[in-house]
């Protein structure tokens, strides 16, 4: 009884975010009529229709104010992300005439913030299908739950479990909804501030406003086909670079300019990290481009650079294709991806804290080695000391994220070979799969609408599993299967030679 109290808190307050997203995805309509495109009118229609639908009977289900169940909520915030996907597909259906599958994929890539697309004709693809691309990216780069708990009057544990569930480790909002909404008013000034700055490259305020949007959300759709390259303009570029670590850094570093202080921002060991990360991974790839590629030197650097930088923030846009690079800086491109951001910001991959935490784990694993059994030896992070039974927790739930991560990889390696022979090769295969599972989009033309059908869901499952960092789906396969297991154990009869204490 108290698990359906449970589910019943949970559809309550997801029906309430799906009626959210039903109001902001009015906001295509502004462009609709901006550019005069009428017969957009309908296929617009149609995912704020349903989301408001849907939210309407789901806020209406009676429920009693208590603490959800992690269990449940993983699942509900699993299947609405999907959901997403389903009802985001529509404008694409009836918009482009696209395929369901491959609309799906378009709007999986746009929630989670990867970037990959199904779409050949940009050019000529209508502006309000364009920016509702964008949109979703925008929107899913700070998190779908955030946006729901910034729009409540007042708030409960259970929204804010419904963010952790996000995959966020670390939150973005406190207990207070107003900090909520300040977060986004901070994230709408710098939208628009950035904006501003791709101008002054000569790029046009539609571009510029679609290029930020998706970079700021660390995605990776374009409005052109030719994507960066369309524009071949390294200025550009250049100023993308800091747009890109913006969606990369933790969201709550924000705060602290909000309130002057930025040297405290600059302080944080996280941003550090990855600043450092970016750096090294750029000189390293520049290197290998102008050494193994035979690029010129100012070629290797421009690619080598933005490719590397739009690899550790997760982001999709490229100025290069690296289906024509040897396998050395595909390798090192692909391990950035694999990386990522930092937790609590819009970016992908492993994240730079889980690294940083390996390589304490490590020393610490190494140092405790040298010394006596009898000596305690602590584990400092984070600028605090732990205790060994909280050090040895938190360091192998943080290997089991990477591990998993890997594994994933690694399986979904071998069943891709195995159901679609092509010419790409192998590092080539496996730079697109870490590209899809740690959202990000960069791509070699592995995956495209030409691709066969079982890849595509594949891809769709990797982007899925890469928003909800894999460990939530797994706790909810489990949950399933042991219930399953459960409910197979109570319709057999019990054993009547064995005892109930002995193992085997």
């Amino acid at each position: 009884m108290k698990r359906i109290e449970h589910i019943a808190m949970i559809a309550h307050d997801m029906g309430l975010i799906f009626e959210f997203l039903g109001i902001a995805s009015l906001l295509p309509f502004l462009v609709l009529v901006i550019f005069r495109e009428w017969d957009m009118l309908l296929p617009m229609a149609s995912a704020p229709l349903i989301f408001i639908v849907f939210g309407r009977l789901l806020s209406r289900i009676s429920y009693k104010d208590l603490e959800p169940s992690f269990s449940g909520t993983l699942l509900a915030v699993a299947f609405s992300w999907f959901a997403l996907a389903l009802i985001g597909a529509l404008p694409f259906v009836f918009g482009l005439d696209m395929s369901y599958t491959d609309s799906i994929f378009e709007a999986m890539s746009g929630w989670t913030g990867t970037g990959f697309s199904m779409i050949t004709a940009l050019d000529t693809t209508p502006k309000t299908i364009l920016f509702w691309r964008s949109f979703t990216q925008w929107i899913g780069g700070i998190g779908i739950i955030a946006f729901g708990i910034s729009l409540r009057r007042k708030t409960r544990a259970s929204l804010f479990r419904l963010y952790r569930a996000e995959g966020r480790e670390e939150e973005l909002v406190s207990t207070v909804v107003s900090t909520s909404r300040r977060m986004w008013m901070i994230y709408i000034v710098i939208t628009f501030a950035f904006t501003g700055l791709i101008m002054l490259a000569g790029i046009p305020l539609w571009d510029s406003l679609n290029l930020v949007m998706v970079a700021i959300a660390t995605g990776g759709f374009t409005v052109h086909a030719g994507g960066l390259a369309y524009y071949n303009n390294p200025l550009l570029e250049i100023l993308l670079i800091p747009v890109m670590i913006t969606g990369a850094i933790p969201f709550k570093v924000f705060f602290l300019l909000y309130r002057g202080n930025v040297r405290e921002m600059f302080r944080n060991q996280t941003v550090r990290i990855l600043l450092l990360i970016a750096l090294a991974g750029s000189l390293i790839t520049s290197w290998d481009l102008y050494i193994f590629d035979n690029l010129p030197i100012l070629t290797a650097l421009r690619q080598g650079t933005f490719s590397a930088v739009s690899a550790i923030c997760t982001c999709g846009l490229q100025n290069s294709d690296p289906h024509h690079w040897v396998a050395i800086p595909i390798a090192v491109v692909a391990m950035m991806m694999f990386i990522g951001g930092t937790m609590g910001s819009a970016a992908g991959g492993i994240k730079v804290n889980r690294v940083m935490l390996a390589y304490e784990g490590v020393k610490w694993w190494f140092r405790r080695f040298f010394v006596s059994s009898h000596v305690l030896v602590p584990l400092r992070f984070g600028g605090r000391t732990h205790s060994k039974q909280i050090s040895e927790l938190a360091i192998s739930k943080n290997m089991l994220v990477i591990v998993v991560y890997v594994l994933t990889i690694f399986v979904a390696t071998i069943v891709s070979l195995h159901l679609y022979i092509t010419s790409f090769r192998l590092e080539e295969v496996i730079f697109e799969l870490v590209s899809a599972l740690s959202n990000v989009g960069l791509t070699v033309g592995f995956i495209s609408a030409a691709s066969p059908l079982t890849i595509k869901w594949i891809f769709i499952f990797l982007m899925w599993l890469g928003r909800l960092e894999i460990v939530p789906v797994i706790i909810i396969a489990m949950g399933v299967i042991k219930g399953i297991e459960e409910d197979i154990t109570k319709q057999k009869p019990a054993p009547l030679v064995y005892d109930h204490q002995e193992n085997y």
